[in-house]
């Protein structure tokens, strides 16, 4: 498959079939022939074909008019080398507008696509600065589209795993940072989220450290020192008391000790005997003027691995590898930490999120959590390979996450990564065979068997097909020392390979380059018209032809509201009749003693129906008693708001939503408005581009919106029962969660499904 091909197909966003003209090996020529029987063995799909079908049919009635205008979207630019000949152009938007390139002329085919898209806005800013000062709607108007021609594409990359799994050594290695983040017998903090991306303003690397809010340390800390005090009247107040060989519960102890451990590192000993206010005094934070002023700390330094020793404090415990001299560690008051790692480009469109597990207890840090997660096209999952596929915790992030990825976000593909895949390279079994071969057949099996684990996750795969799940057996340590492995066979090269791929800017400069040539086409034809009659003409066209588009936009947009009340008043009922099974399974449980689950139904009270123990699975409540709701709509919205590149029910409409310019360009009646017609061409594809974004965008919310509804219908129940103290709480915290459930549950359910279907109204305005 050659340019050509790639262009035009990415140009009538049809980008998803790139890879099956390629695998058919369709250049230029093979493209032009193309008849219906090959178009449809290529695309099975009816609303891609269709579309494809109209617009080759175009292309090539524009081919027999034109041959010079059809095999670029980049005909708006002149190229920098003829503008080097012919020095610096004038612009009069009243009457040299013919001295400007002509929007047909095409540009160099063999052009690299970065020094392209660096040539065309180069032109476009001498456009910029050449449009006379005077304060008209016609400068006023170029000048902001020739602002708003300047996009970002950024790809966020998710990286999950358990603590010491290799997610730092990972990422350092990949974008061949190996000093950057803080890697080896260092206990991270699950709390602190860290982005990883270019900085493309200088040469140095920089950290942008964002923190909680002082309300927000003060109250987890008053809840901290609660629980572990109320934990200890339970410990010694129960009546079944326990046996003196009976271990205390294990989420329990690991809960304890991460508060003790998050406090002492902050404060030393002095947070024992003081109370939240005395802790909040301004002498802890000395070091950080920035978090008393809610503002962020900014770091630089000249190389990766001083700006690391700087950082250290703020997103790790205690390192056993490095020598840092602080007196306190302030990761528990940090919210995100963005690095900026200059001249990389793996990193150029990409942000790199290494990500806690699940949501925070924080509830600024669980939101920023949920966006991210739901912001990624891509999740890595780290896991070692010696335990890869019996590894819980590593699968129980991807259960738990998924629906904050999928139908909640915009993930395309998860990446299983198995890291030190050079482990046990000595098989004492099979003396004989070589250590690279070893590995290398156990990294297949470990794929295989991992595969296979995958298939059996049913809360996942209702979300991700098997296409989009991937194993990858890496060797950070293989790729930098070349021991015994090869290069090739570390899998850090095909993860290289995977982030330029993410990198590739070629929509970048399509949508730009094409923007460009819209706007020149405007200025070419600003001076080409004066008769009144065309221009009622063009316009009473354009407007029936809009009418017409609207009404089917309409009418599909109407079709899918019907469905999706359908399915969530079916949802609502079994809400209504099953509420109580559902509150149960969260309130009672046979796992624990009463002290244990009397602090765990505390901490879901306390943070508003949601926790997760240090290392245990994430509870609730509200994502439960939703359950039914958000089951019922699953497959619809999946099916209607994809995440993949087929196309969705909302995207078809738009997609086929036409002015129908191309014809009317065609038609020698309106030959005079033809570089105007073009303007709208590109215009009405910007706008397109723009309407997907937000449909992709608000989708997140319409999904969320039935838990978050039960969440705020559950908020007076939680704040009552998180002041329920003393003898037989844990019986009252019960009762009065579900006295709360039982009373508002004929509106609590109805409620959440007019809020989605309200929400699904707004996109049709």
């Amino acid at each position: 498959m050659d340019d050509f091909v790639r262009d035009k197909l990415s140009e009538w966003n049809l980008s998803e079939l790139i890879y099956t003209f390629k695998g058919q090996v369709i250049d230029k020529d093979s493209f032009y022939c193309l008849n219906d029987k090959d178009i449809h063995h290529l695309i099975p799909t009816v609303g891609p074909r269709s579309k494809f079908r109209e617009k080759l049919k175009s292309l090539k009635e524009q081919k027999t008019e034109n041959p010079e205008v059809v095999d670029s979207s980049a005909q708006a630019c002149a190229s920098t080398s003829d503008k080097s000949k012919k020095g610096k152009r004038k612009l009069d938007l009243q009457g040299e507008s013919s001295q400007w390139p002509s929007p047909n002329r095409r540009p160099r085919l063999d052009i690299r696509e970065d020094i392209l898209l660096s040539d065309v806005k180069n032109i476009m800013n001498d456009v910029h600065q050449k449009i006379p000062q005077q304060d008209n709607k016609l400068n006023k108007f170029l000048k902001k589209h020739i602002d708003d021609l300047k996009t970002d594409k950024r790809e966020v990359v998710g990286v999950f795993g358990r603590t010491g799994a290799g997610k730092s050594y990972l990422i350092n290695t990949v974008i061949g940072e190996r000093n950057l983040l803080p890697s080896g017998t260092v206990n991270a903090c699950t709390s602190v989220m860290i982005k990883v991306e270019a900085n493309e303003q200088n040469s140095k690397y920089e950290a942008d450290i964002e923190f909680i809010t002082k309300e927000e340390w003060k109250h987890e800390v008053w809840f901290s020192q609660h629980l572990l005090q109320e934990s200890a009247d339970l410990e010694r107040d129960e009546e079944e008391g326990r046996d003196e060989d009976e271990e205390r519960d294990e989420d329990e102890e690991r809960d304890r000790k991460d508060i003790v451990e998050k406090l002492s590192v902050l404060y030393g000993e002095d947070w024992e005997n003081k109370s939240p206010e005395e802790l909040m005094d301004v002498k802890y934070f000395k070091e950080i003027p920035e978090f008393l002023k809610s503002k962020r700390k900014m770091l630089t330094d000249e190389t990766a691995e001083g700006l690391s020793d700087k950082l250290v404090m703020y997103t790790t415990s205690k390192s056993e590898d490095r020598e840092v001299k602080a007196k306190r560690w302030y990761w528990p008051l940090v919210k995100c930490v963005t690095i900026r790692v200059p001249n990389n480009d793996l990193l150029k469109h990409v942000t790199l999120v290494d990500l806690p597990g699940s949501g925070d207890c924080n509830k600024s840090r669980d939101k920023m959590w949920k966006t991210i997660v739901g912001s990624c096209s891509t999740v890595w999952i780290v896991t070692e390979i010696k335990r890869a596929a019996s590894e819980p915790e590593a699968w129980e992030i991807l259960e738990s996450a998924c629906r904050f990825m999928a139908n909640a976000g915009q993930c395309q593909q998860i990446h299983f990564i198995c890291s030190q895949s050079e482990v046990s390279c000595y098989n004492p079994a099979r003396p004989s065979i070589e250590p690279r071969a070893f590995i290398l057949e156990r990294n297949k099996d470990a794929k295989e068997k991992l595969v296979t684990k995958f298939k059996e996750l049913n809360k996942v795969t209702k979300y991700f097909s098997d296409e989009s799940f991937t194993v990858f057996t890496v060797s950070s340590y293989e790729f930098l020392q070349k021991t015994v492995l090869e290069p090739v066979d570390t899998e850090i090269p095909a993860l290289r390979k995977f982030l330029q791929g993410l990198n590739n800017c070629h929509s970048v400069t399509l949508n730009y380059v094409k923007g460009a040539r819209g706007i020149l086409s405007l200025i070419q034809g600003a001076s080409r018209t004066d008769g009144t009659d065309i221009k009622t003409d063009v316009c009473t066209e354009l407007e029936q032809n809009m009418k017409d588009a609207l009404h089917e936009v309409e009418n599909s947009m109407e079709e899918t509201h019907q469905v999706f009340e359908k399915c969530l008043s079916e949802g609502v009922k079994k809400s209504e009749s099953s509420w109580y099974k559902n509150l149960k399974s969260v309130i009672k449980t046979k796992n624990k003693k009463g002290s244990s689950f009397h602090r765990t139904l505390k901490c879901i009270v306390q943070h508003n129906g949601a926790y997760r123990a240090k290392k245990g699975k994430l509870i609730n409540l509200n994502m439960t008693l939703s359950s039914f709701l958000t089951q019922s709509i699953d497959d619809k919205f999946k099916k209607t708001f994809p995440n993949e590149g087929e196309c969705g029910q909302f995207n078809r409409v738009l997609d086929l939503f036409s002015l129908n310019t191309e014809t009317m360009r065609k038609n020698t009646k309106y030959k005079d408005v033809k570089l105007q017609l073009m303007f709208l061409s590109t215009e009405e594809d910007k706008i397109k581009t723009k309407l997907n974004k937000i449909i992709r965008d608000r989708k997140k919310t319409i999904y969320s919106s039935l838990m978050t509804t039960i969440e705020t219908s559950m908020q007076e129940c939680y704040d009552v029962a998180k002041k329920i103290k003393g003898q037989g709480s844990l019986e009252k915290i019960r009762t009065t969660l579900t006295n709360h459930v039982l009373k508002s549950k004929d509106v609590m359910f109805l409620e959440a499904k007019d809020v989605m279907l309200k929400d699904l109204g707004v996109l049709r305005r």
